[in-house]
């Protein structure tokens, strides 16, 4: 049979290199046994010419080409057996490309088609370690063909290609070891994949699958594999992956992987790409009525557990989604159905989607209900909502909640979860509430409020949980009931609505929340020790609150109240640094000092009878400028009463400085930190503009209109400059205790603070008429020239009496520095003459002649003291006992021993007490070893 050259040549290419060809040799015997193990396995690879496989296949012209482009294929296909080579890939996805593109005219190239797609789930080969680097473009490039194949309109073909892809993610072993190739790395394939863009290509793809469920049943699988990856999501997102999967949520799917496998997709997408760019996407009436149709069908018809599981996802995204403003949550209905699901259990509702719905105790309705609070709290933010809560009664449900548990009554939840539930509805109308406070006044809430409070503080046996993030804090207790609800009626309070506080007042409010911070104070338990803090600085801001410009309620926070304040004050500074919520109970007491004492005189007596105010100044001296502000401020209000200024000169804090001194160096600190110039000493540099900060120097003057603070006067509010000048002030400058020559040089600044500040903003003034290039009269502009000219005189005259103050501290340092000087003289010179009577007492006790020396110089001055002439009747007594060879004074001696024991018998002896008389003799005393008589003859003692 004969055959064509093509034929020959394909046919010698797919022969083995251990079997030899035909040819015009002789004939040889085979020898059995010679091929060895690795001769077989390196024959794997048959050498094919895929260059003239890809030109067999674009040749089209010829009768028998689609056969022999058949048998071409074949070969290749069974040469790849084991895996496909790095370097020919890009031949071998080529080939595909041809074999594909001739499916529509040419059914039989289908079969070929899968043949090569199923040699693409094998693993890629490589014959260098370099090679996954090498070829990596064309890898890319190869895998990224997948995708634009999913373009030809064959149902089969896209499947296979869905199937490869998969077959990506798991990859198999092959099935031989291959000498000299080695498999690429398992990842090696996804990696290709992200860097080819094939995730943008498939998503692409399912515009040609609308009505084609099962293609795009795999096309999402294919999806679901591909956006576990960071990069995939972020290129899908580019191909609007998120708004047309979420477009087809509601298709029609008898198996219902469409909704599993389309919000799986969303849910990777939302963990691992751009948060924002998917609400964006999502946020289109389109996208929202599909979720609103498919949540609700879930939320009424769903009973499976996959279905509430299903329904719950899909209420997460919608919670993501509603976060963004622009998103027609209103415009689509949702908002109003999510509104009716969130309260149709507590508030009856006639709406017939809910008629005889009702939810279980299991986790996802649990756990559905939870969003549902969540979701409200969202949606309440767009005050376009305010009257579908409203319609929807939604204050009324949640304030169902808002009681004490009733015993021997049966609900639909666990006691954990209605605890959780009852925390969740709490914190939600925190949000609500404030909107609403119509429905709040029309529900009682405050009575509610404080009642729920009263249950809270009350010893009544109740065993919290505390199991969820709203219990945190509030195992075995109450507490996290009554932070709750403290958040919710001081998010009321600060309203500053004078129907709610008024009624909060009339219903004891104040007395109740005085109350309930003792307790709070009394409480030894440390282990919920961050939460009675939060619970002890919501009390004092709600009665900050209430008691702010009305003194009768100041009346009635009283002394008990300025007793709660001074105890807080009183804390150990430093659990200012704990991180457990001193700070904030710290700020909430200055801000209830400022709001419930300012202003009511016997509050603010008391508080100053109870040393209020050096408790004020120790924190003050503490030198944290976050608190240095109001405390400041409160000092300014206080100093109008005039008992104040008495406490405030009395201070004394560490090394004895007093609250003059203190003020004076936050001045300086201050200055330093603004970056005020001011030379070693103190003194003003610039004198037209003494105040000048950094800021104010790098800011240029710009006209401004008339209702817009220039940069001056916003200076004053900026910094405690004008804070301190002000009490410095009260205390009157001439008089302040405690002071140095560096404080005085400062106090001539603050004396001028007022001055200074008002020529800085005439100068400003003047400075704008400048720049608009105004002219102004010329009485204007010589009052303008004067203010600035007096201005610089102040600042020059304090300069001047800065100078004096200093070199006056100088003159006054030499004194003190002469002072010390001479007294340190004094002390060498006592030290001299003590050295020079050791020298000549030891040169007396070594040396006789020097001893006898001054034995005759002493006797000569003893000789000298003595009257020249005796007085009449006088009895002379010598003063010097005759035979001593020493200089030393020497006079009587008498050392008195007590009585033995053994000559008196003891303490009970009867016996007559003698008085003993030891004997002194010359030289040193000695011990008498037995007692002597009275009656021996007495020894004369010299005198």
């Amino acid at each position: 049979m004969a055959s064509s050259p093509a034929d020959a040549a394909a046919m010698a290419e797919a022969q083995e290199p251990g079997i030899r060809s035909k040819s015009s040799r002789p004939r040889q015997i085979p020898v059995i046994g010679v091929v060895t193990e690795d001769e077989e396995m390196q024959s794997v690879f048959k050498p094919m010419d895929l260059h003239r496989i890809i030109t067999i296949l674009e040749e089209n012209d010829k009768d028998d080409s689609e056969e022999k482009q058949l048998k071409y294929v074949k070969k290749m296909v069974q040469c790849y057996q084991n895996g496909l080579p790095l370097r020919e890939l890009t031949q071998i996805f080529k080939i595909l490309n041809l074999c594909a593109i001739k499916v529509e005219n040419q059914p039989r190239f289908i079969e070929s088609v899968y043949e090569i797609l199923k040699l693409c789930g094998l693993p890629f080969l490589k014959k260098k370690v370099s090679d996954e680097i090498t070829y990596a473009e064309d890898t890319a490039n190869a895998i990224a063909l997948l995708g634009e194949l999913m373009k030809i309109p064959s149902s089969e073909l896209r499947i296979h290609i869905c199937k490869c892809i998969i077959d990506f993610y798991h990859a198999e072993p092959p099935k031989k070891h291959i000498p000299g190739y080695q498999q690429a790395s398992s990842s090696y394939k996804i990696k290709m994949a992200e860097v080819g863009g094939l995730a943008g290509r498939m998503v692409q793809s399912m515009i040609l699958l609308e009505n084609q469920l099962v293609e795009k049943l795999w096309v999402l699988k294919v999806l679901q594999h591909l956006s576990t990856s960071e990069v995939n999501c972020a290129v899908m997102l580019k191909a609007q992956a998120a708004s047309r999967i979420c477009a087809h949520l509601n298709d029609p799917d008898p198996s219902g992987q469409l909704l599993f496998r389309s919000s799986e997709i969303l849910w990777n997408l939302l963990e691992k790409s751009s948060k924002e760019e998917i609400i964006q996407q999502l946020s289109n009436l389109e996208c929202l009525l599909v979720l609103k149709e498919v949540f609700k069908n879930l939320f009424v018809r769903g009973f499976t557990h996959y279905d509430r599981q299903l329904r719950n996802d899909l209420l997460v995204i919608t919670t993501i989604i509603a976060q963004n403003p622009g998103a027609p949550m209103i415009e689509s209905g949702f908002t109003r159905d999510l509104i009716l699901f969130a309260t149709f259990n507590e508030v009856k509702s006639q709406n017939p989607l809910v008629k005889g719905l009702k939810l279980s105790n299991s986790y996802e309705d649990f756990e559905l209900k939870k969003l549902l609070f969540n979701i409200i709290v969202i949606l309440c933010k767009d005050l376009s909502t305010v009257q579908l809560l409203i319609d929807g009664k939604v204050v009324l449900a949640l304030f169902t909640y808002v009681k004490k548990p009733e015993k021997q009554k049966i609900i639909e939840w666990s006691l954990a979860q209605h605890e959780e539930l009852q925390l969740h509805a709490i914190a939600t109308l925190s949000s609500v509430a404030p909107l609403l406070i119509e429905d709040y006044m029309s529900c009682q809430g405050n009575a509610r409020i404080l009642a729920f409070l009263e249950w809270c503080e009350s010893q009544d046996p109740f065993f919290s949980h505390g199991n969820s993030f709203h219990g945190t804090g509030g195992r075995g207790n109450k507490f996290a009931q009554m932070r709750y609800t403290l958040r919710l009626l001081r998010a009321m309070v600060y309203l500053e609505n004078e129907t709610i506080n008024t009624d909060l007042c009339e219903k004891g409010t104040i007395q109740q929340l005085i109350g309930i911070f003792k307790n709070a104070i009394r409480e030894p338990n440390k282990k919920e020790e961050a939460i009675v803090l939060e619970i002890q600085s919501d009390i004092l801001l709600i009665l900050s609150g209430l008691c702010e410009h009305h003194i009768q309620r100041k009346e009635i926070f009283g002394t008990e109240g300025v007793d709660l304040i001074l105890h807080v004050m009183k804390t150990d500074p430093k659990k200012l640094q704990s991180g457990l919520g001193y700070n904030v109970l710290f700020f909430s007491t200055l801000d209830s000092i400022w709001c419930c004492i300012l202003g009511c005189y016997p509050s603010e007596d008391y508080f100053l009878e109870k040393e209020g105010i050096f408790l004020l100044l120790d924190v003050l001296s503490l030198n944290q400028k976050k608190f240095c502000n109001l405390i400041l401020g409160i000092m300014v209000e206080f100093c109008d009463n005039p008992k104040t200024v008495a406490h405030v000169n009395a201070w004394r804090g560490k090394k004895d400085q007093t609250a003059a001194s203190l003020l004076i160096k936050l001045w300086r600190k201050e200055e330093k930190e603004l970056g005020v110039k001011r030379d070693k000493n103190g003194k003003i540099v610039d004198t037209k503009n003494p105040l000048f900060t950094s800021f104010q120097e790098e800011q240029r003057i710009m006209p401004l209109p008339a209702n817009c603070p220039s940069i001056a006067v916003m200076d004053v509010a900026e910094n405690i400059r004008a804070k301190i000048y002000a009490v410095l002030s009260k205390l009157d400058f001439e008089n302040l205790p405690g002071l140095s020559a560096e404080d005085f040089v400062t106090l001539c600044i603050i004396h001028r603070y007022l001055d200074f500040k008002v020529g800085e903003i005439w100068n400003e003034i003047y400075e704008e008429i400048k720049m608009e290039k105004l002219i102004p009269v010329t009485s204007d502009r010589t009052i303008l020239e004067s203010i600035t000219t007096a201005s610089h005189n102040i600042g020059k005259m304090v300069v001047s009496l800065q100078s004096e103050m200093i070199e006056s501290q100088a003159r006054q340092d030499m004194q003190n520095e002469q002072k010390v000087y001479s007294k340190i003289q004094g002390t060498y010179k006592q030290r001299e003459l003590a050295n020079k009577s050791w020298e000549n007492f030891l040169a007396r006790t070594s040396n006789i002649k020097t001893l006898k020396k001054a034995k005759k110089l002493q006797e000569k001055a003893i000789e000298s003291s003595k009257y020249s002439e005796r007085p009449h009747n006088a009895i002379c007594h010598r003063t010097v006992i005759k035979g001593l060879n020493t200089t030393v004074s020497s006079g009587p001696v008498v050392t008195a021993e007590s009585t033995p024991v053994r000559l008196l018998g003891g303490p009970l002896a009867d016996t007559d007490i003698a008085l003993k008389k030891l004997p002194v003799q010359g030289g040193a005393l000695q011990r008498v070893k037995a007692a002597k008589s009275l009656n021996e003859p007495k020894k004369n003692i010299p005198t």
